[in-house]
């Protein structure tokens, strides 16, 4: 695989590429008949709301998405414990990160390489997985939509990291696990890395990734100089 010339810092999608999005629902797994089914569905209404809500100029942060987009998969399920939605509610704000994760940025940070990143979550989400996975030390920048109340993939969310990191988006390596994150910040301009966790298909955008991964281990590798 090619590597990736002239990177200056490395900019993370925060769920599913650093943080385990089905951590939460597997914490209560014993209280739900199909546990991985309502995770599923609350990650995919998760995302398709904050599609739709860009579409429709309807923003609110990424904290009532999750909660919508639970209640959502918890109705279709005929789950009506409210208990069980606030506890996964409060699982969502310590998700467990990759295993492979804190050595990637370990490695990246000790190459001089900085490390960012850029997210829809709201900036409280963000503080608290972070947090939770000890990795405070690890990133230069921890970017939220919030501010300019737009979801990914709209170019305005991708140009937050150039302003922040004051590089050139090809001087920044893109890295997330959802294709069409990865799609849109290949349009964008970014130096992309499909972190492929899931064995997807590639989508039928017309555009691909500079190169895929199936986790964040091989990432330092891909830097070249």
């Amino acid at each position: 695989m090619a590597s990736l010339k002239g990177i200056q810092a490395c900019v993370f999608d925060a769920y599913g590429t650093l943080f385990d999005v089905h951590s939460a629902v597997a914490q209560h797994s014993a209280r739900l008949v199909d546990a991985t089914a309502v995770s599923t569905l609350w990650r995919t209404k998760q995302l398709e709301y904050t599609w739709l809500r860009t579409l429709m100029d309807r923003y609110v942060e990424f904290w009532q998405v999750t909660g919508d987009a639970l209640d959502f998969a918890l109705e279709t399920h005929q789950v009506s414990d409210s208990s069980l939605r606030e506890d996964l509610m409060q699982a969502y704000l310590g998700l467990s990160c990759y295993p492979e994760v804190p050595l990637a940025l370990k490695v990246l940070r000790q190459r001089g390489i900085r490390c960012a990143i850029l997210s829809n979550g709201s900036p409280e989400m963000l503080a608290a997985a972070v947090e939770n996975a000890e990795l405070g030390n690890r990133f230069s920048a921890v970017i939220s939509v919030d501010p300019i109340q737009v979801y990914k993939p709209d170019p305005r969310v991708y140009q937050m990291a150039v302003d922040e990191l004051q590089l050139e988006p090809a001087q920044i390596a893109f890295q997330s696990s959802n294709a069409w994150d990865a799609v849109g910040a290949a349009v964008f301009g970014f130096q992309v890395v499909w972190v492929n966790r899931f064995g997807q298909r590639r989508e039928r955008l017309g555009i691909h990734p500079a190169a895929e991964l199936k986790s964040l281990e091989g990432l330092p590798g891909l830097l070249g100089d």
